[in-house]
């Protein structure tokens, strides 16, 4: 497989599974507001933050109001909104046709329209949900499409290293992200550190609740996490559990199976060993206490290097 053709398969598949999370992301939070007080204001601008778009949100919008996070993340000509993501996807799905099922092509083109034609309306609170709903389940259809109909190839392999390693790093940022700058009003009510602390603690739990469902991830937590949602829990459920997809342990192991069907593979994976032995021995319970932010951003490097290692080998040969 020429390296050309390798690559925008790899980011076909991630900008795939980025406009899905951003958008099931969006989807969450925005019915979130319908579980909080009334007068309680979400911290919008950490949804920028999730992404790791905020400087470039910051240049254009002196505010991070509902509207323009949701006009940032949705359709602006930025690079990073779901409208953008998908016309990527239909690019680089487009240039590699000869080695994908036709079929596929043609969900991912007839979504890229659909997003192209509707994602302005988003903005709006009325109809947001079923748009994104409509991406989400476009999304993984055509995911889905792809895993029962291609040969387990190269190409299939440079598709499951982009869709695993884009799922380990947005579960890390939507981790990072936590309660606290979610809902920057909760906890300030009081200038008593136990009294702002009782005004926060009765919404933890929708937080967290809904940071899983953010990662479809609350129904599978409940069966396998018996105590009630809490920050330990969830936060090393999403970074350390073996089995749940969207994990990033699991997404750094699915790494390790598809390396070994590929050549000149050493390097890349000794750094996904190297980020895996990073998450699993965390201590969740103390670093939440003091060092989960700097924890979460060494993590987020790691996976960086993980990418860079794959572009190195097999993107860029001559380097």
């Amino acid at each position: 497989m020429l390296s050309r053709v390798a690559e925008r398969v790899y980011w076909q598949a991630r900008y795939l599974e980025r406009a899905e999370n951003t958008a099931r992301m969006l989807n969450v939070f925005s019915t979130l507001l319908l579980d909080l007080p009334p007068r309680t204001k979400l911290g919008w601008h950490s949804l920028v933050e999730i992404t790791g778009t905020y400087q470039a949100f910051d240049a254009k919008y002196k505010q991070a109001s509902e509207r323009n996070v949701m006009r940032f993340l949705l359709v602006d000509n930025n690079g990073h909104s779901v409208l953008d993501m998908l016309a990527q996807t239909r690019e680089n799905a487009r240039t590699t046709r000869e080695i994908m099922p036709t079929e596929a092509f043609e969900q991912i083109n007839n979504l890229y329209y659909f997003a192209k034609e509707n994602a302005a309306s988003g903005v709006a609170r009325g109809p947001r949900h079923e748009l994104l709903e409509e991406i989400i389940s476009s999304c993984q259809q055509i995911s889905g499409l792809m895993a029962g109909t291609m040969s387990r190839g190269e190409a299939y392999c440079f598709i499951r290293l982009g869709r695993s390693l884009e799922r380990a790093d947005m579960t890390t940022r939507i981790v990072d992200v936590g309660s606290g700058n979610l809902l920057p009003a909760l906890g300030r009510a009081d200038s008593n550190e136990d009294a702002a602390a009782d005004v926060h603690e009765p919404y933890a739990s929708t937080l967290w609740m809904n940071i899983l469902r953010s990662l479809s991830a609350y129904q599978m937590y409940r069966q396998h996490v018996k105590h009630r949602v809490n920050a330990v829990d969830v936060v090393a459920y999403l970074l350390q559990d073996e089995e749940f997809p969207r994990a990033t342990t699991h997404a750094l192991i699915t790494l390790t199976h598809v390396l070994k069907k590929l050549p000149n593979n050493t390097k890349v994976a000794k750094q996904v060993d190297k980020t895996l032995r990073f998450v699993q021995k965390g201590r969740v319970d103390l670093l939440l206490d003091n060092g989960l932010l700097k924890y979460i951003d060494d993590l987020q490097m790691e996976i960086a290097s993980i990418h860079q290692k794959i572009a190195d080998t097999w993107f860029l040969p001559n380097k």
